[in-house]
């Protein structure tokens, strides 16, 4: 365990949330059940002070008020996870990508697959909005949250949730 490393849980709409960072910098957020979470003891101590930003922040996403966050991230990876992931981020609020358009804007339009192993290991839930990546016939895939999950953000989103 770094000796940086800090964590919180935080209450959601979708569940307990756990907000991870490494020098005071958001590096994780990791719902309950979520296929890749890091072992709880990996988080670091607990505290409060560096995640007062990401909790405004999801409370605002939450209540519809945010569309874009604007946190500081550090997100570790290889450097073409590193890659899908700000493909992610450049995703609009309410719209979805396939894992083909998200290839081809890495200009490597074979690498669907990797593209979908990347997208599954990002280790920043809904701030990077791996929720916003669907199947080529536009079909719900693989989510580490869920497919449950990930329809309900994704209707949550076309302001069609049901809470």
């Amino acid at each position: 365990m770094s000796p940086t490393k800090q964590h919180t849980v935080i209450d959601s709409p979708y569940g307990p949330l756990t907000l991870v960072a490494d020098g005071g910098v958001l590096c994780g957020l990791y719902m309950t059940d979520q296929r890749h979470r890091p072992a709880e003891e990996t988080f670091g101590a607990h505290a409060e002070a560096p995640f007062v930003e990401a909790e405004e922040e999801l409370e605002a996403y939450f209540a519809g008020e945010l569309k874009d966050f604007s946190v500081q991230l550090r997100l570790h990876g290889t450097p073409f996870q590193r890659g899908v992931w700000d493909q992610l981020r450049k995703i609009p609020y309410g719209e979805t990508r396939t894992y083909g358009e998200l290839a081809d804007a890495l200009g490597n339009p074979g690498a669907s697959r990797a593209v979908g192993l990347a997208n599954g290991k990002n280790p920043i839930g809904i701030i990077v909005p791996c929720h916003r990546v669907v199947g080529a016939d536009g079909s719900l895939t693989g989510y580490g949250g869920g497919l449950d999950r990930k329809q309900r953000l994704l209707d949550f989103e076309r302001g069609t949730a049901l809470f």
